[in-house]
């Protein structure tokens, strides 16, 4: 592997991580980093460090950073916090010049706290070493088995590669939406990074990294409080021209903003300035961790659509009159009116298809009529985004509707499917989504996902066309 680039580079794909706090006891959290790095197959060089010494995992243990013979670019510290600067100081002389600190006690805690994280980054900036954290889960990086949880693998599962790249300063929070995307086919992540206090590397300097990163499609925040509201807007404002940016802002309230002190030891800050953020940055907010995940969803699994018009497609016209009263009531999405081409076409072939707001196939829809209504409304020049909603229950429909689906990619329009139910259908969704097609058990939570993918559509058109 190539020497980092850049200095956040060294987080990502280091070619040798020293862990300070190793430990032989399996219920340590030393322990449970270095089995995390050593199960998830790291390319480089791993160097447990305890000063007692001995053997780990079948690792030789060096009782100091300064011990370790060879060259380090990733230092994971797990001690206590009060000799954490000690530690760092080691890593400076060492030439090591990234570290993330899982170590908690310290901003968060008050006074006491505050102070030893000063000189944690006072001591870190003499070296020129960068931080994230201290008080978090760390760094993951699937594509290059970096994995600094302390979360054993028989309690949280870990995303294969993909498009997502997820920054949050809750690692509950990075827990959750980590477990599930890797229960989720089609979609994986790029980086995750836990950052907890953030009292060095932040946000705003994340995203502009993540912005250039090719393997990055979508990124994705949960914050409570920014460090540099302007430093932040000029990243996030450069980093929409190429990619969406989805935040999740906690602390909303007087309420939240102080549990948001003691849990990372930053004010969380007037919501409504942070919305007034989002509008003029372009920045697509979720109002929940279930709209985070499916907003990343859609973005990572769909083209961005040319325009708002929206055409759906049932057995089952139920959860489409939903749709129709989102949809019809959104500031940006519209329903698509299908041209006379289009119609004529459906009714012709299929006589029992009704014809509205939706085509509506009914109860009796096979494979068959749901292939020849879809394949006339994706060549329909009035159509923007396809959404098939589907009642998986209803027998005649057979289970090859999923190649009718992949083959429907090749128009390249977004294609978002509805689908609600029980076993078979959670099935049925699974093998679309294999397919790399979004799916979704409710009508709203289709159609605020196509919102987000049609919202981030409009501003960039608008931003290439002010250019």
């Amino acid at each position: 592997m190539e020497m980092p680039r850049t200095p956040l580079d060294n987080f990502f794909y280091p070619s040798s991580v020293a862990v300070i706090g190793a430990s032989a006891n399996p219920q340590k959290i030393g322990h449970m980093i270095l089995k995390s790095i050593v199960e998830s197959n790291f390319k480089g060089k791993v160097y447990p460090v305890n000063p007692k010494r001995g053997e780990i995992l079948g690792l030789k243990v060096y009782g100091s950073v300064l011990e370790i013979p060879d060259k380090v670019d990733l230092a994971v510290i797990a001690v206590p916090p009060k000799i954490v600067p000690q530690v760092v100081d080691e890593c400076g002389r060492k030439g090591i010049k990234a570290v993330v600190i899982i170590s908690g006690g310290f901003k968060e805690t008050g006074a006491e706290g505050a102070e030893l994280e000063r000189k944690t980054v006072e001591t870190a900036r003499k070296y020129g070493i960068r931080i994230i954290g201290p008080n978090c889960i760390g760094v993951f990086c699937p594509e290059n088995g970096i994995n600094t949880f302390f979360q054993v693998r028989e309690r949280m599962l870990r995303p294969d590669s993909g498009g997502i790249a997820f920054l949050t300063q809750s690692g509950t929070y990075g827990c959750t939406l980590l477990e599930w995307i890797a229960e989720s086919p089609g979609i994986g992540v790029s980086k995750f990074v836990s950052y907890g206090n953030r009292c060095d590397v932040d946000e705003a300097e994340l995203v502009k990294y993540l912005s250039k990163d090719p393997k990055t499609k979508v990124i994705a925040l949960y914050v409570e409080g920014l460090s540099n509201g302007r430093k932040f807007m000029e990243a996030a404002r450069e980093a929409v021209k190429y990619k969406p940016i989805i935040m999740l802002k906690a602390g909303r309230t007087k309420k939240g903003s102080e549990a948001a002190i003691s849990h990372t030891g930053y004010l969380s800050g007037e919501y409504n300035i942070y919305q007034a953020m989002f509008k003029q940055v372009g920045i697509i907010e979720a109002k929940n961790m279930e709209e985070l995940y499916d907003f990343v969803k859609i973005f990572s699994m769909q083209p961005l659509p040319s325009g708002s018009r929206v055409a759906m497609v049932s057995n089952g016209a139920g959860p489409c009159v939903f749709a129709t009263d989102m949809i019809d009531t959104s500031d940006v999405l519209e329903i698509a009116k299908l041209s006379d081409e289009t119609v004529e076409e459906i009714r012709k072939k299929i006589p029992a298809a009704v014809i509205s707001t939706l085509v509506d196939l009914t109860g009796s829809a096979t494979t068959r009529d749901y292939e020849i209504a879809l394949e006339a409304i994706a060549r329909d020049e009035n159509v923007d985004i396809i959404m098939p909603f589907f009642v998986f229950q209803d027998t005649p429909l057979e289970e090859d509707i999923v190649d009718v689906l992949e083959r429907l990619k090749r128009h390249g329009k977004p294609i978002i499917v509805c689908a609600g139910g029980g076993p078979f259908t959670r099935k049925m969704n699974r093998k679309i989504e294999e397919r790399g097609i979004p799916t979704y058990q409710t009508p709203e939570r289709a159609v605020r996902a196509v919102e987000a993918l049609a919202t981030y559509a409009i501003y960039r058109r608008r931003k290439i066309l002010s250019q």
